[in-house]
């Protein structure tokens, strides 16, 4: 006890120190020093009192309705509590008609197993390359043959009456070509069309070096769609890396994640799944991500493992890299109970820090 009250003692002598504490918003006692038969010096007893704060005066600090600009919305009713997700880990070849075929079937099947929601991986009819892009590249707003991979998903979401976050395929429009998440409803029709935000431009020296950039255009909306399975915000790969597009669909009040992905053998094993319970955690809700399936032989080699995170950061389903396919239950009152064991929301300090969700505060 002696050893804590000299350096108490000295450091309350330090006027930076003094400074720098005594301007922190957040409670601060020393238990027991000021009951302590050992602190007898008056001097000492008067320079703690002041930190002394009452919780009271402490909680006018906390502004969490100012964390978020515009204020962060309220989590809407989901449509429905419990449902299935299936996560389809597909093979890609070269052939393009064998891949809209491979990908039908899976999602055909996964209905058979009662999944109400498919999530496919990104870049699924096309090898992944800036040489494919190009080539396999679809006019997705034309529809019909100009777009057979969108056209195939309108179809089997209509007839199958479930709704499909369609990973990801080149997308022409006009000059240009984007990485484009199309997400079906029920009824077939388009609800919602993401355009990958953040491309993957990386060079690890000796390990992989990547450029979208030299053949794809990075989109300029972030997307977050109410669907018959929940507010869903969508990314593409890369776009998970970026916490903040995470942390605005959860101001937007997105229930589910999905992020069509390819991670490559040499992130994949460090930050794939860390990413996913990462984002999961930090907003709490739940994470979905489906990648191709590892093709040893290909240009780009992906990682697999598809993974569904619940809203604690826990991994809910998993694979490994071959072709696969999962089905597991996602259940949204979850969300509330984590809310409600660890407060975030109600708990940030929107006097130190803010997320500003620009496309919102300029409609409004």
């Amino acid at each position: 006890m002696r050893g804590g009250v000299a350096f108490l003692s000295s450091a309350l002598h330090s006027p930076s120190l003094f400074s720098s504490v005594s301007h922190l918003n957040a409670p601060i006692s020393f238990p027991n020093i000021l009951f302590s038969p050992v602190v007898r010096n008056p001097n000492l007893t008067k320079l703690i009192t002041p930190f002394r704060r009452p919780i009271s005066a402490m909680a006018s600090a906390y502004k969490p309705e100012e964390a978020r600009v515009p204020p962060a919305l309220q989590l809407p009713p989901p449509p429905i509590s419990k449902f299935k997700i299936a996560l389809c880990q597909l093979s890609v070849t070269p052939d393009k008609e064998r891949n809209i075929a491979h990908a039908r079937k899976a999602i055909e099947e996964a209905t058979e197993k009662g999944a109400q929601l498919v999530l496919l991986p990104e870049i699924w009819n096309s090898p992944y390359s800036n040489d494919s892009f190009p080539v396999y590249a679809e006019d997705i707003d034309a529809g019909g043959d100009a777009s057979p991979s969108s056209s195939m998903l309108s179809e089997v979401a209509r007839i199958r009456k479930i709704t499909i976050v369609g990973g990801s395929i080149p997308e022409r429009s006009g000059d240009r070509l984007y990485n484009t998440c199309c997400v079906f409803g029920t009824d077939g029709k388009l609800k919602a069309k993401h355009r990958k935000i953040h491309l993957f431009d990386i060079d690890i020296p000796g390990k992989i070096t990547f450029k979208e950039s030299k053949t794809l255009t990075a989109g300029e909306k972030p997307t977050i769609v109410d669907t018959d399975v929940g507010r869903i915000g969508i990314g593409i790969c890369y776009d998970i890396r970026f916490q903040e597009l995470a942390m605005l669909y959860g101001a937007r009040g997105a229930h589910l994640l999905c992020y069509p992905g390819a991670f490559n053998m040499t992130t994949g094993p460090l930050h794939w799944e860390l990413l996913q319970r990462a984002r999961a955690a930090d907003n709490q809700l739940y994470v979905a991500t489906c990648s191709p399936a590892r093709d040893a032989g290909a240009g780009y080699v992906a990682w697999g493992h598809s993974t569904l995170v619940g809203p604690f950061g826990e991994v809910i389903a998993t694979t490994e890299h071959d072709e696969a396919m999962i089905i597991a239950e996602i259940d949204y009152s979850l969300i509330e109970l984590r809310r409600t064991n660890l407060p975030l929301e109600k708990q940030r300090r929107g006097d130190l820090y803010q997320l500003v969700d620009v496309q919102r505060l300029s409609s409004q």
